[in-house]
């Protein structure tokens, strides 16, 4: 695990006879899963670059080939020192540049390699982008490799021609970088290329502080003082003098390592400081409908430019004519424009304070008409902004994390983590997401087969084995196709609640409204009216539309209409276990018009005496023509119009098509369909809040919009992103 989940640190050497134990913290705990980032904030993950020197002559493939190079055992270092000269800023904190401000190695053009001071051999880089990248990312950065190789060797090519002991020097540096370094792929590949390779491929550093690095130093200094300075195998056989050595380098070495341990913690402290102090807001703006604005506004939102160009840029309102009833596009535009078209979303940020406040102060109880807040902010921050707003009142946390795959391709987001820094990144966002949940509140989550195991872990820690709720796996009907082995096409939504005991005393707890009622009842609703009431033709017609939809099994049985208009299935009442029922179970029901008394199921009723008494008396029990069949239950589509939810979802389109007609650029966004499915589960009432923190492109407020929609509901969202396209994709 090379320290990634275990404390590299022993309780006792490790002997040729013998490994060495592992040491963790622990507490009693039953199990514990431990890692190495677990007592630290994570901070952020960023690429790091740094010169990269070898001794040529020591590389394993020139060893190899001594002999027939001619060379000999104590020949002097050949160095060589890859160095990047001129590089450009990259992008802060785990968000992935944009395609445009990806940064390569590129071999320096005007200065490729020069001997230093030493004559050693420096090669030279830029890290920077490249305007003339094509195709993916790894195909791209192997074809500059190849390039720099070929223009190194060339130069070495050059310069070895020069009859001085520079000459020499090139001549020899060429000779040992043509020595073969074969793959599988590429047989004949050069020493140069594998080099290359390795400095090129992309380094990043993990960025954490630690909670208590006084604590965990006096805890380390123990540790090693008991099993480095007075063992305790040496101390049984010691004399007295030798102990008193031991203590005397124990006193000397606590008191100068203590004094360091307090200098790093004071300085560990003061930054930890610094991230856990709540930030400032250093801007706020709101998007707002022109109906909400009061028109003595009107004037200056129509003289805004800026304003203006927004809106052609979004809803092409240069194209709207006017008429003879109405005002059509101008430069400046209209206060009749503005009247006639009152839906154009206002933004604030491009007017000054005075209009803001203006705008604030004109709307009553202007925190309860918004019915979103985005938050453009690295989200640990984000949460810790929020905890004394929102304390207790969210209902639903619902989120799309990086999934850890170990790659950063085809996402917005940086998703290469060691899983050890995932955890801590993740546990630490999780922890401060929790008291903003109410007592009703659930978390859904999705996840991967990289991390779900890890994320069940933390989910069981914060909300408790109660708490955890399991998994629903979302068939994506797409299998990966650069898997290895076994293809995946699923992923996981992982759910939990804050307080499980709320959740049982909810009746509908994750039912929904089942997908397709809407559409029967209103089909049937529409035979009903174009006929003038219900009668056989309209019943043939809606059983054949219903034959024809791509609807499920359990849909597809309502495809009956009784005299009333009501949609229904006819439904066995036979008790369904294999046990008889009891005695008062098997009263026969009697025949509505032959007054005859009606078969009773082999192993009796399924329901009790009161139950079918009720059943009768509702007019939902189905008899046959005569006394001779066994009657069957009418089951109403409006009375079970809810079902509860399934452990599998099915799903595998795409909103990349909607991304691509609106002129954004953004990777792999979340389907709305599939945000409005999980969230109409979880985002109940209608009035809920809903919280994101790993917003992307904004899908879950998409989906809570249209959720609104069609039920009417007033739920609000909160989304936190802190990428460079929240204001042209998020908002």
């Amino acid at each position: 695990d090379d320290g990634d989940f275990i404390s590299r640190r022993y309780y006792a050497r490790e002997t040729s006879g013998r490994a060495a134990p592992y040491a963790i913290p622990y507490n009693g705990e039953e199990v514990k899963l431990h890692w190495a980032n677990a007592d630290q904030y994570y901070i952020k993950t960023a690429e790091y670059f740094s010169n990269f020197t070898f001794d040529l002559r020591q590389a394993k493939e020139v060893r190899a080939s001594a002999g027939s190079l001619g060379l000999e055992e104590d020949e002097a270092p050949l160095k060589v020192h890859f160095r990047i000269v001129d590089a450009t800023e990259g992008e802060h904190g785990n968000v992935k540049p944009p395609e445009a401000n990806k940064r390569f190695f590129l071999i320096h053009k005007d200065n490729p390699i020069e001997l230093n001071d030493e004559n050693e051999l420096v090669v030279n880089f830029e890290y920077r982008p490249d305007p003339e990248k094509s195709g993916q990312d790894r195909a791209w950065r192997e074809k500059r490799n190849a390039e720099a190789v070929d223009i190194v060797l060339e130069q070495l090519e050059a310069r070895s021609q020069a009859e001085d002991e520079q000459g020499k020097r090139f001549a020899e540096y060429l000779r040992l970088f043509n020595v073969p370094a074969p793959t599988e792929k590429d047989k004949k590949r050069p020493l140069l290329a594998k080099y290359i390779n390795q400095y090129t491929s992309r380094n990043t550093m993990d960025y954490f502080i630690h909670k208590d690095l006084g604590g965990f130093l006096r805890r380390e200094l123990d540790f090693y003082i008991k099993n480095e300075v007075m063992r305790l195998d040496d101390i049984e056989n010691a004399d007295a003098p030798a102990v008193g050595s031991y203590l005397a380098k124990l006193k000397v070495l606590r008191k100068i390592a203590n004094k360091i341990i307090d200098f790093l913690a004071q300085i560990e402290d003061f930054q930890k400081k610094l991230w856990l102090k709540k930030k400032f807001v250093v801007e706020t703006n709101y998007c707002i409908t022109l109906d909400r604005v009061p028109e003595k506004l009107y004037p200056e939102i129509a003289a805004n430019d800026a304003q203006r160009e927004e809106w052609v840029k979004l809803f092409a309102i240069d194209e709207i004519e006017g008429d003879a009833s109405k005002s059509g596009f101008s430069k400046p535009l209209s206060v009749e424009f503005l009247k006639a078209n009152d839906k154009l979303v206002l933004d604030t940020r491009f007017f000054d304070d005075d209009f803001k406040a203006q705008l604030v102060a004109s709307i009553e109880d202007f925190d309860e008409q918004c019915e979103g807040l985005l938050i453009q902010s690295e989200n640990f921050q984000a949460l810790t902004l929020l905890q004394e707003r929102y304390r207790g009142q969210v209902k639903c946390i619902y989120i799309d994390p990086p999934y850890n795959t170990g790659s950063d391709d085809n996402f917005s987001y940086k998703d290469a983590y060691k899983s050890s820094s995932w955890l801590a990144m993740f546990q630490d966002r999780l922890r401060s997401s929790y008291p903003l949940l109410s007592a009703e509140g659930l978390l859904a989550c999705h996840i991967d087969e990289h991390e779900h195991l890890s994320l069940e872990w933390l989910v069981k820690q914060l909300f408790g084995k109660s708490g955890d709720l399991g998994k629903l796996i979302w068939d994506k009907r797409n299998p990966k196709g650069d898997s290895k082995g076994i293809a995946m096409q699923h992923e996981y939504v992982h759910f939990a609640a804050a307080n499980p005991a709320h959740l049982n005393s909810i009746e509908d707890a994750f039912s929904r409204n089942k997908e397709n009622a809407e559409a029967i009842l209103h089909k049937a609703q529409q035979l009903i009216q174009k006929a003038g009431g219900v009668n056989d033709n309209v019943r043939k017609q809606f059983k054949e539309w219903i034959n024809k939809q791509d609807f499920s099994g359990g849909e597809k049985a309502y495809c009956l209409i009784d005299d009333d208009g009501n949609v229904y299935q006819s439904v066995s009442m036979a008790w369904p276990n294999k046990k008889k029922a009891p005695d008062e179970y098997f009263q026969p029901l009697i025949h509505p018009v032959t007054g005859k008394p009606c078969p009773v199921p082999m192993r009796g009723w399924r329901y009790p005496p009161d139950t079918m008494k009720s059943l009768l008396d509702r007019n939902l029990v189905l008899f046959g023509e005569d006394e001779t069949t066994i009657p069957r239950r009418k089951y109403l589509l409006t009375e079970n119009i809810t079902e509860n939810v399934a452990s599998l979802y099915y799903m595998g389109s795409s909103d990349d098509a909607l991304f691509q007609d609106m002129g954004l650029s953004f990777e792999n966004p979340k389907p709305i369909k599939a945000a409005k499915y999980f969230l109409s589960i979880t985002a109940r009432p209608t009035s809920a809040i809903v919280l994101d923190f790993f917003a992307g492109s904004g899908t879950t407020a998409h989906a809570v919009i249209n959720l609104n929609r069609e039920d009417g509901g007033k739920r609000k969202y909160i989304l936190v992103e802190m990428g460079d396209y929240f204001d042209t994709v998020l908002k």
